[in-house]
C-alpha cells in the first residue's frame, strides 16, 4: 500500500502562488509515477501534471508554463508550484501515485490507484 498527503492548499489571490506538497509513504517502490490531478465544482477531475520515475513530466494545456511539478531526491514527495493563477485554478487538488502501467500511460493518466485526501485551492479576490 501507499500512502499520499498532500499540503499547502488555501485561499489566494488571481496572480498569486500556491505550491502543493505530497509526501508518500509505504509501498513506495511500486511507484512509476505521481501527478497532480483537480476537481472543481460540478465539473470531471483533470489530470493536471505528471512526473514519472525518471523525471519526464507533462502537463495539461490549461497550467502549462505556470504550473511546475517536482520531487525531492528521495522521490518521496512531490511538489506543484502553481503561480499566475486564476479564478478557473479554483478546485480540490489531488495527489495520486500510478503503478503497474508504462510510463507513456501514467502520463495519459492511466493506473492512478492511489490517491490523497485532496487540498483546496481557491483563487479569488
Amino acid at each position: 500500500q501507499v500512502q499520499l498527503v498532500e499540503s499547502g492548499g488555501g485561499l489566494v489571490q488571481p496572480g498569486g502562488s500556491l505550491r502543493l506538497s505530497c509526501a508518500a509513504s509505504g509501498s513506495i517502490f511500486k511507484i512509476n509515477a505521481m501527478g497532480w490531478y483537480r476537481q472543481a465544482p460540478g465539473k470531471q477531475r483533470e489530470l493536471v501534471a505528471v512526473i514519472t520515475v525518471r523525471g519526464s513530466t507533462n502537463y495539461a494545456d490549461s497550467v502549462k508554463g505556470r504550473f511546475t511539478i517536482s520531487r525531492d531526491n528521495a522521490k518521496t514527495t512531490v511538489y506543484l508550484q502553481m503561480n499566475s493563477l486564476k479564478p478557473e485554478d479554483t478546485a480540490v487538488y489531488y495527489c495520486a501515485a500510478s503503478q503497474g502501467v508504462s510510463s507513456g500511460q501514467a502520463m495519459a493518466g492511466q493506473g492512478y490507484d492511489y490517491w490523497g485526501q485532496g487540498t483546496q485551492v481557491t483563487v479569488s479576490s
